[in-house]
């Protein structure tokens, strides 16, 4: 698989913590889209899909949740709990979220803007695009 965890730099004083993220740097893509997740039911899991040409990148701004990545032949689950960490999602990995803690907020970044056609929703489907 070749999704990773990113360390984003924390700067820290008295006042608390800023942390940040730049294309380029630990964002290995441009920006074209942000969107967030909130008021989640834990018992309710988002993603359930891949994107054909899409990367991600996801943060944990609040609480935790647990990201399962399928790669068509295996699944591995991360935790992201730290807002000073994110995860880098390349295209055609399947995405499961879940077990969000209450009061969570997860921010998505994206490489480009929102296309349907870009979605792969079928887990049928994605095995066959993934089969080697």
């Amino acid at each position: 698989m070749s999704h990773r965890i990113i360390p984003l730099p924390v700067i820290a004083d008295a006042r608390g913590k800023l942390s940040f993220a730049q294309a380029g740097d630990q964002i290995p893509f441009v920006p074209r889209r942000v969107f967030y997740l909130y008021d989640l039911a834990s018992d309710a899991p988002r993603g359930g899909h891949a994107h054909r040409a899409q990367h991600q990148f996801l943060l944990m701004l609040a609480g935790r949740c647990r990201v399962t990545v399928d790669d068509g032949r295996s699944q591995q689950a991360v935790l992201l709990d730290n807002p000073a960490q994110g995860l880098y999602v390349p295209p055609m990995l399947w995405l499961d979220l879940d077990g969000f803690s209450p009061n969570a907020v997860c921010l998505v970044l994206t490489s480009d803007l929102y296309d349907e056609s870009d979605y792969v929703r079928d887990m049928t489907q994605f095995r066959q695009l993934t089969a080697r």
